[in-house]
């Protein structure tokens, strides 16, 4: 019996016929969301966004001076608010006719006018003037 001799193109060919003789099974490729924003699982979506936010390196450049305000700041605030809310309150009500409000950063005027609250805020560092106009104003208030 004589060795064969089996070239590397014979070889090639051979293994390319026992693999296309084969058979080949695939099932159907179904699309399946994971993103709620996308149809997904309502349920993953603190997930992905825990996972989002751990990952984010980036900083929001306006942070950068930002200081928390101290609690006398918080209670200025806190009062200014109570106030103006009082004096709009009173002046809905028809107790004034007209009254002010004045502080380091603006100055607050509040007045019925035939009816219509209207309320002038003045920046004092740079002049502007916003009016605030609100209809309906009757009796008895808002």
């Amino acid at each position: 019996m004589k060795p064969l001799k089996l070239s590397l193109a014979t070889l090639a060919m051979a293994t390319l016929s026992t693999l296309a003789a084969q058979n080949v099974h695939s099932g159907e490729l179904i699309y399946q969301p994971i993103n709620p924003s996308f149809g997904g699982d309502p349920f993953v979506g603190n997930y992905l966004l825990n996972k989002a936010q751990s990952q984010d390196t980036n900083e929001d450049p306006n942070t950068a001076g930002f200081e928390p305000s101290s609690p006398t700041e918080r209670l200025i605030q806190s009062l200014e608010s109570r106030l103006i809310s009082q004096l709009i309150a009173d002046v809905g009500s028809g107790e004034l006719n007209e009254g002010s409000f004045n502080s380091n950063d603006f100055g607050v005027v509040i007045r019925d006018d035939g009816g219509q609250l209207v309320i002038n805020v003045t920046d004092r560092v740079t002049g502007d003037v916003t009016s605030i106009n609100v209809g309906g104003l009757g009796v008895g208030g808002f």
